[in-house]
């Protein structure tokens, strides 16, 4: 027999073995010891897919028909002065996909108004999408996914805050609640700055608290660094600001008054206040444009008491910030004092209701998330009062500072404006179930309590995909939804996809229509819109269908410069135009947020 065959392997020779069991145990003792961080990823995964199947198959808002165009403006060509009521954050993130679009850009024959003009910013707006048809939905669907990644990061950002503070069981439920709450998945795909305003006010407190448990400097950094962010989200968390100014303020009269050094806390807020203001400076790409002609026209007519004052102040501010961020400012203060039509409960106006808030927040969030949250601060305050636990003051205070902030709002006009408040219930949610499953008083029944209410979050998100904009729970039941509340609550014109689907079907191109985003959204998928309510006050042609947005029913959203025979109509005669199709039974309703009526008389 030839030897080599016989041969036996060295002593030294590598014996690769692979034990099963042991693998399996390893891989075991691992996911038991990630599980937070995989039930997270899988919430989130969840989540997105979600919103990314309704961006399929919705249209973009009528917000979106100027953000998405001022956003590309703003990263392609260094305007910031489109929609500049609006600080650039979600502007930019959703311009992102744009840059590689290429989409065709205003030309010059189409630029109407005077430089800086309302006029001019319209023009650039419209033909964003006038001048790229075959790219709308392309144009339409990249922006929002860039939100959806937003979103996505903010529940990540959730789930650390709550880690640190209640454990990962904690931020896992926090993260589940985060992801099936119907007001999220609504907007979290939206190209507008509430989710990125919720975004940046958690951001801003888990900031604050990481530098109280390390006061260094690069902590002070990055704490200005997401002071700038939270403002660049959206003007009204310029609120920050006071804490900031009230956090450092207490420190320092604590050192001033036990005789400690101080000088350290003044070099950290100095950084602070000049990492928020470089930061402001680079979104808008450091530009310091003067104060144009048409901005102070704008001035002038807005604020007409204090136009002069105002003028120098916006002139000495824009050296030290650009000036469309304190016109931006100057606009929501204006906005603020004037209020936006509103409908609520039957009721109308301009400047809203203190309770509107609480009401809009009770109707539009499932009913076990609600008890939750209200069972949540009562738990999270016993905690912090009675137990002097710091960790929900963490929670609380911002809550607090926010949910006043709004009550005193004059701009009620959608629950999203309430959606930096709502991180801090989930974190408080998930604290709180957390507690009732390893809870050994209550034992099995805190379990079964947590789950049912899991649960019962779980099927109304499902439930109600893919409308979650027009969401409301069981309470809202003896009244149509657009008698509780009106505008992005129940409508935002992104139906329109199902709607033009539906007449085409049956050979309709054209239809009598007034809901949100019609004059220009509802061309680009085959239908041409004919206005019912408008201020010429001309009667459209008569067509086959009526198209009627659910805020247009209520009434809120009706043009208040709305003109009937000749004249302008009274404020009983806006609100009340689309009277008789609140009695009639629509043909069809699309996403509850556009009734289509059949008028067999035209």
């Amino acid at each position: 027999m030839d030897e080599r065959l016989n041969q036996t392997p060295a002593a030294d020779s590598p014996d690769i073995q692979f034990d099963v069991r042991r693998a399996l145990t390893v891989t075991r003792t691992w996911i038991v010891a990630n599980a937070a961080e995989l039930g997270c990823a899988l919430m989130l995964t969840l989540m997105a897919l979600q919103m990314l199947a309704v961006i399929s198959r919705k249209s973009i808002t009528v917000d979106e028909i100027v953000m998405i165009p001022s956003g590309y403006y703003h990263l392609a060509a260094g305007n910031v002065e489109l929609v500049h009521e609006h600080p650039p954050f979600s502007k930019i993130i959703a311009a992102i996909p744009l840059l590689f679009l290429q989409p065709a850009e205003i030309r010059p024959d189409q630029i109407k108004g005077a430089p800086g003009s309302g006029d001019e910013r319209w023009a650039y707006e419209e033909s964003f999408w006038e001048n790229n048809p075959g790219k709308f939905l392309s144009l339409s669907y990249w922006p929002r996914v860039f939100m959806i990644a937003l979103t996505v990061a903010l529940g990540l950002l959730i789930f650390r805050f709550a880690r640190e503070l209640f454990g990962p069981l904690a931020a896992m439920l926090a993260i589940t609640l985060f992801a099936l709450e119907p007001t999220v998945l609504a907007h979290g795909r939206v190209v507008q700055t509430d989710v990125p305003a919720a975004f940046g006010f958690t951001l801003f407190f888990f900031m604050l608290r990481g530098y109280v448990l390390d006061r260094s400097l690069k902590r002070a950094a990055w704490l200005g660094f997401a002071t700038a962010l939270a403002v660049l989200t959206k003007f009204s968390m310029l609120l920050v600001g006071p804490v900031i100014v009230i956090y450092f303020g207490v420190v320092i009269w604590k050192a001033l008054r036990q005789g400690k050094p101080w000088t350290r806390d003044i070099g950290h807020l100095a950084i602070v206040t000049l990492v928020s203001i470089v930061t402001i400076n680079a979104a808008y790409f450091f530009q310091h444009r003067r104060l144009g002609s048409s901005d102070v026209q704008w001035i002038q007519a807005t604020f007409p008491k204090s136009a002069g004052t105002l003028t120098l102040m916006t002139s000495a501010l824009s050296h030290l910030v650009p000036v469309d961020f304190v016109l931006g400012i100057l606009y929501q203060i204006w906005h603020n004092q004037q209020g936006h039509p509103a409908g609520f409960l039957g009721m109308y106006s301009r400047t809203g209701w203190w309770y509107y808030f609480p009401v809009a927040f009770t109707l539009k969030t499932t009913i076990p998330f609600l008890v939750l949250s209200l069972v949540a601060l009562g738990w999270g305050a016993f905690h912090a009062i009675k137990k002097r636990e710091s960790s929900y003051l963490w929670m609380l205070v911002p809550f607090v500072v926010y949910t006043v902030f709004v009550l005193l709002s004059h701009i009620d006009i959608g629950v999203r404006y309430y959606l930096p408040a709502y991180s801090f219930l989930f974190i408080l949610g998930g604290a709180l179930l957390a507690s009732l499953f390893k809870s050994r008083k209550v034992a099995r029944v805190g379990m079964v309590v947590a789950i049912v209410l899991m649960c019962w979050i779980g099927i109304e998100a499902v439930r109600t995909f893919p409308d979650h904009l027009s969401y409301m729970n069981q309470i809202a039941s003896r009244h149509p939804h657009w008698w509780y509340l009106s505008d992005s609550n129940v409508e935002w014109g992104e139906d329109i996809p199902a709607l033009a689907a539906y007449l085409r079907a049956r050979g309709e191109t054209r239809v009598r229509a007034n809901f949100l985003g019609d004059f220009i959204i509802l061309r680009h998928y085959g239908v041409q819109p004919l206005v019912m309510a408008s201020a010429n006050g001309e009667e459209p042609e008569k067509t086959r269908y009526v198209a009627v947005g659910a805020s247009y029913l209520n009434g809120s959203t009706v043009p208040e410069m709305l003109t009937l025979e000749g004249r302008p109509a009274t404020e009983s005669e806006r609100v009340n135009f689309f009277d008789k199709y609140r009695h009639q039974t629509p043909e069809a309703v699309f996403g509850g947020s556009i009734y289509l009526y059949r008028d067999d008389g035209h």
